[in-house]
């Protein structure tokens, strides 16, 4: 493929400024035109493509590929690549067809290198002890299992197995620069792997790291970024003096605004700006973006972090030992602050200062407030919040993730069997309480926090709502696809096609799955069934895809357990009351969550408007900038589907009363 330069071009490649103390080392392929390589210096072994064309810079500058004014020593350069301008030198490296390195200081591979593959970043416990190693192709659910299940030594000794194997295949003492990559205005980059279609602009500094990118989803690394020990996969954008020390920043993650992290992990879509983050295991959909905020030593996922958002393990005298759970959804307002160790439920708002290392977990879609300087909890009262509702609708849209190939498979849904599950779980301790302190008590102390006696009897309204419309919700949609109701319509449409999903549910940073089916895949995983981190990923993408066949194997057993009956005695008796109770908790629910939409309209929303006109002037100003509740979208899409719902409702009842009356 490649030959000896003749002698001929030799002396042209002199004659521009060229010079190798052996050039017997520079190989070339047919096609080369020296014309094309001007003021280079080589040495080493050297690989030189065919360059004929051009390229076009930002801006509308079109220039010629070749190489010019720069330093190679031990480099391969693709077909139409672009060399201009390197400060110091290039070493180690290997150029893929149609890159484009412009004015980079230097790019140099130094030894061996695994380029960010191997690097253990301590997460969720400063202290250490749920040690992430990171690979270039790791899912959110490896990284979880191999942060949560340190009391598994089979697992772990097998994970770190089939990982270390990986890393190994990575090392190198040469790197890759992708093909189509674009280096422009960099700062030096020392054992660096490039992907293809990557941009790399104006970088201050990288080391020990891999760029990964591709054509659907290039990757973005910007401005003043100084990076080492990383691993940027797909389509991230890193820019504007973000800085990364041991980090994994995951598909389409954004960190700007000089945002800085160390020994943290970011999966799909989270966007994080002007903050600080430390030890965090950030789950998909994680955002942040205040410059007084501090995310440290926790597991989060879906979490919206407000402005002053601050977390502290200092509650120790062996070390910084302690962590936090944020379950998926949760909020911390402006200011708040939480003592670790902490549980917060999913779907909780969490504002002010709590100092009580309380457990909410088994309370979801609740506000943990301070009161009085202590730690006041109102279960289940997040169930009625518009805003609960949008940042389920929110999330998936925000997936911005174009590559062929997701690493994080997420379950977006508000209700699920994780979440009512847990519900269950409320109202049951909710009772528990309210019987151990009896109904005369003002107020209930639960696991570090306080609640009063209004809070939790709405809790466990909130909750029965809840647990109506959720498992109204599945039976309806099977029901909906029937073409008649009849007396087999239960055993024909209802059954469920699998067991696996009727005990625990887990989440997996993202992916919901049953318990069960994760023991089956960590047990494969200890005895080498599943041999790869590829077999390993197959196997999530099995219990992602089955979803809702588990889903339906939850809610089926639930009612059948409401109800004191096996499946097979289950008839349209049950199944009418069923969407009758949903139909209720859905009119009730949202017309809840409409009334809270409509706060946003109040008049004392309205301050500051038409500054200088008066009351009809604000409105009127409000009004054009936001609309009003009649045409606003979000509102109107609410109603909407309430009215939908009903006549869903009003027709599958009349149907089964119809069936029912035959029978």
């Amino acid at each position: 493929m490649f030959r000896a330069l003749t002698s001929s071009e030799i002396t042209q490649l002199e004659n521009n400024g060229c010079e190798s103390s052996q050039w017997s080392l520079v190989t070339v392929k047919d096609g080369f035109d020296p014309s094309r390589v001007r003021k280079t210096s080589f040495s080493g072994e050297i690989n030189l493509g065919v360059y004929r064309g051009t390229v076009t810079l930002p801006g509308g500058l079109t220039v010629n590929t070749g190489i010019y004014n720069a330093v190679l020593h031990n480099v391969s350069v693709g077909d139409e690549v672009m060399i201009r301008k390197v400060d110091q030198y290039i070493a180690n490296y290997i150029i893929s067809d149609y890159a484009v390195i412009y004015e980079v200081t230097s790019l140099i591979v130094e030894g061996e290198s695994s380029f960010g593959n191997g690097v253990k970043v301590s997460v969720i416990n400063e202290g250490g002890g749920r040690e992430v190693t990171m690979f270039d192709s790791m899912s959110a659910h490896i990284a979880y299992l191999q942060a949560l299940y340190r009391y598994k030594p089979d697992l772990m000794d097998s994970l770190n197995t089939l990982i270390d194997a990986h890393v190994k295949e990575r090392v190198s003492d040469r790197a890759v620069i992708g093909e189509h990559a674009h280096l422009f205005g960099c700062g030096p980059m020392r054992n660096v792997a490039v992907g293809p279609y990557a941009r790399i602009e104006g970088v201050a500094k990288l080391n020990d790291g891999t760029v990964n990118s591709c054509q659907e989803d290039p990757t973005f690394v910007g401005n003043d970024v100084v990076a080492k020990a990383f691993i940027f996969a797909e389509g991230a954008r890193v820019t504007e003096g973000a800085i990364v020390d041991s980090c994994y920043i995951g598909q389409s993650v954004e960190l700007s605004k000089q945002f800085s992290a160390e020994n943290s992990l970011f999966f799909a879509n989270c966007a994080c700006f002007h903050g600080e983050a430390c030890s965090i295991f950030a789950g998909p959909n994680t955002v942040s973006h205040h410059k007084s905020t501090l995310l440290i030593a926790a597991l989060v996922s879906f979490l919206n972090a407000g402005s002053g958002s601050n977390q502290s393990n200092h509650l120790y005298k062996l070390g910084p030992n302690h962590q936090g759970i944020l379950e998926r959804g949760s909020k911390t307002a402006s200011d708040s602050y939480m003592l670790f160790p902490m549980h917060v439920g999913a779907f909780s708002v969490v504002m002010g200062r709590h100092y009580n290392n309380s457990d909410t977990s088994d309370l979801p879609f609740s506000y943990l407030i301070e009161h009085d300087g202590e730690s006041l909890l109102i279960p289940g009262v997040n169930l009625r919040s518009v805003g609960t509702v949008r940042d389920s609708r929110k999330w998936p849209n925000r997936d911005k993730r174009k590559m062929a190939d997701p690493h994080d498979l997420i379950i977006y849904h508000l209700l699920t069997p994780y979440t009512v599950q847990r519900v269950f779980s409320g109202v049951k301790k909710l009772k528990e309480i309210q019987s151990l302190a009896g109904h005369s008590s003002i107020n209930y102390f639960y696991n570090g926090v306080q609640m009063s006696k209004s809070g939790l009897e709405k809790g466990l309204q909130f909750y029965d709502l809840a647990i109506r419309r959720y498992l109204g919700n599945i039976v309806v949609n099977f029901l909906r696809g029937c073409d008649e109701i009849h007396e087999e319509v239960v055993g024909d449409v209802l059954r469920p096609v699998s067991q696996m999903g009727e005990g625990t549910w887990l989440d997996i940073s993202g992916l919901l799955t049953p318990k069960v089916a994760l023991d089956e895949l960590i047990e494969d995983i200890e005895q080498g069934v599943l041999g790869t981190i590829e077999l390993i990923n197959e196997r999530f993408n099995e219990i992602y895809k089955n979803f809702h066949d588990y889903e339906r194997a939850w809610v089926i057993k639930k009612i059948c357990e409401e109800r004191g009956k096996d499946f097979s005695q289950l008839d349209l008796g049950d199944i009418r009351e069923v969407v009758a109770q949903w139909i209720d908790a859905v009119n009730i629910l949202d017309n809840m969550r409409m009334a809270d939409a409509q706060k946003e309209f109040a008049q004392t929303a309205k301050v500051g408007y038409a500054l200088n006109g008066d009351q009809s002037d604000r409105d009127d100003e409000y009004r054009i900038l936001h609309g009003d509740p009649s045409d606003n979208s979000f509102i109107k899409d609410l109603q909407e589907r309430l009215e939908a719902k009903n006549k869903t409702a009003e027709l599958l009842l009349k149907d089964l009363d119809a069936a029912i009356a035959s029978m």
